[in-house]
């Protein structure tokens, strides 16, 4: 999995009642921003837990204040066990399996849990929410498992492991990144542990958090791998002596979907003045390049489109607070069903599908470049001595793995439901299980795009005597600088392909662009 880390240390990141930004939850998971609790949050959260309180002094039972939960919901419990029983769901419910899921993800995980602490809906004491706010900003992060969410009641398990942190219990990653006693790490840091009340251990644990702070910083990743996949396409077009005709402006306004449009633009600032298109060299000239080429924005928009429409889900999710009951401002405390993860488990499933199209088209275009029966005047497999040296045969047989698993991935896990809680969480969203797909796609797509920009520099650089665009050399310059190798005998393939990998990862394809087109979208 791939984290990208913010170079400077960003601005704190202060929690109102209001909710938070996109901004503000790539700062804390991947810049590691320090937390900072309003005033306005504070009284907010010091006046729901007036309410929580003296609902918990009367005799009438009031759901996840003095009852049990979910199928167990209607067991009233006494005061001298509610204690108890906050720690106790604590305890069961971090339940997960599996391999240690990623430190950026756990850090959204416990910030946006907070942020909905934070609102004044969930009847937490200050004190918690300050808690909460320490362990992110002390470097400490809880250990969490791969398996254990049904993206419904919340990430129950997830969010069960951080809650068992701030109680000093179960296992954290310290500063240094050693796994140690979550009790030693909170000492260390004079932090001290938090002792549950009434509905605080149910409030730490029911929200959608997890499978919307992947969803967030997919959204960040896609957005730069799809500016990178315009810049690729536009070299593998210039390889193959396309025509950059069919990405005129008058061409997309009239199918005015805006991500075709910004894929177009972006692809025709990149070959402008380009010595490459249109020089065909074939004996009949083509009339058409393949769709691969022709109809990149197309398929690349319809991504792009498909990220805006995410972006607005996240958004109003950011928006939100999630939990089960919540404390409203007349008063009430009420059972509800927000903490399904439907509608984020949906956009989840949709940016898996749109990324493992954008994969294939990508793998297309590579396999048009390495085929001398379609590559126009290219070598075999872009080879220095075609039958002696292999070229990038293997390379674009990595890439169509790639593409193949991502097809797999695209498989939707949202229309799945299992059963749970003795049939009183009957339909479950598997949204958590969507976000996990979701980031190895983006793994792949990295990668793939990455053999895409191999062999498309490659193919321009074969193509002597013309002249490539400005932007399109300012990207060859750019990645052999960072330690891609040109066109040459056969050689370790492995490590140019890491390296390549890395150039798109880390952004530095399209910072190398944009000083020649200016701002891509």
């Amino acid at each position: 999995m791939h984290t990208l880390v913010t170079p400077a240390a960003p601005a704190p990141v202060v929690l109102s009642t209001a909710g938070t930004t996109v901004e503000d939850v790539i700062a804390v998971a991947r810049g590691n921003a320090r937390i900072e609790l309003s005033a306005e949050a504070v009284a907010a959260l010091a006046a729901s837990r007036e309410i929580v309180d003296a609902l918990a002094a009367k005799p009438e039972p009031v759901y996840g204040v003095s009852t049990g939960f979910g199928a167990l919901a209607s067991r009233h419990i006494s005061h001298e066990l509610r204690a108890q029983l906050q720690r106790n769901i604590v305890r069961s419910h971090a339940a997960g399996m599996g391999p240690r899921v990623e430190r950026e993800v756990v850090r959204a995980l416990m910030f946006l849990r907070l942020k909905t602490v934070a609102s004044g809906h969930t009847g937490v004491r200050p004190s918690v929410a300050q808690t909460m706010a320490d362990v992110l900003n002390a470097g400490i992060t809880p250990v969490v498992h791969e398996y254990g969410s049904l993206g419904c009641s919340g990430d129950l398990a997830p969010l069960s492991h951080c809650a068992l942190t701030l109680m000093g219990e179960g296992d954290a990653e310290g500063p240094d990144g050693t796994v140690r006693p979550a009790g030693e790490l909170l000492a260390e840091h004079g932090i001290a542990p938090v002792e549950l009340k009434e509905k605080e251990g149910l409030a730490l644990l029911n929200g959608t958090d997890g499978m919307l702070g992947m969803l967030i910083m997919a959204i960040a990743d896609l957005k730069r791998l799809y500016t990178s996949a315009d810049i690729t396409a536009a070299l593998s077009l210039e390889a193959l002596l396309g025509t950059e005709k069919v990405l005129a402006p008058e061409l997309h306004v009239i199918r005015p979907h805006p991500g075709q449009g910004a894929s177009a633009d972006n692809m025709l600032r990149v070959l402008e003045g380009s010595g490459l298109t249109g020089h065909h060299q074939d004996d009949a000239p083509r009339v058409q390049d393949a769709y691969s080429v022709r109809c990149a924005p197309q398929v690349a928009g319809a991504g792009r489109d498909t990220i805006a429409y995410a972006i607005t889900v996240a958004e109003r999710e950011l928006a939100a607070a999630v939990d089960n009951p919540v404390v409203l401002p007349d008063g009430r405390v009420e059972s509800n069903g927000n903490f399904h993860g439907a509608p984020v488990a949906y956009v989840l499933d949709f940016l898996a599908i749109v990324a493992a199209d954008l994969g294939s088209i990508a793998e297309r275009r590579t396999d048009r470049l390495l085929d001398k029966n379609r590559s126009h005047g290219l070598p075999a497999f872009l080879a220095d001595d075609a039958g002696v040296d292999s070229g990038l045969m293997i390379a674009q047989y990595t890439q169509a793995a790639l593409v193949s698993e991502m097809k797999r991935l695209a498989n939707p896990a949202s229309v799945d439901s299992i059963p749970s809680s003795a049939m009183q969480e009957d339909h479950v969203s598997m949204g958590w299980s969507a976000a996990r797909k979701l980031r190895t796609s983006i793994d792949n797509l990295t990668r793939i795009v990455a053999v895409e920009l191999y062999a498309a520099t490659r193919g321009i650089e074969l193509r002597h005597g013309l002249t490539p665009a400005p932007a399109s050399q300012a990207a060859i310059t750019a990645v052999r600088a960072a330690g891609v190798q040109g066109p040459g005998p056969d050689r370790f393939l492995a490590p140019d392909l890491a390296a390549a990998d890395a150039f798109v990862r880390s952004g530095a394809l399209v910072a190398a662009v944009e000083p020649v087109t200016g701002k891509l979208a």
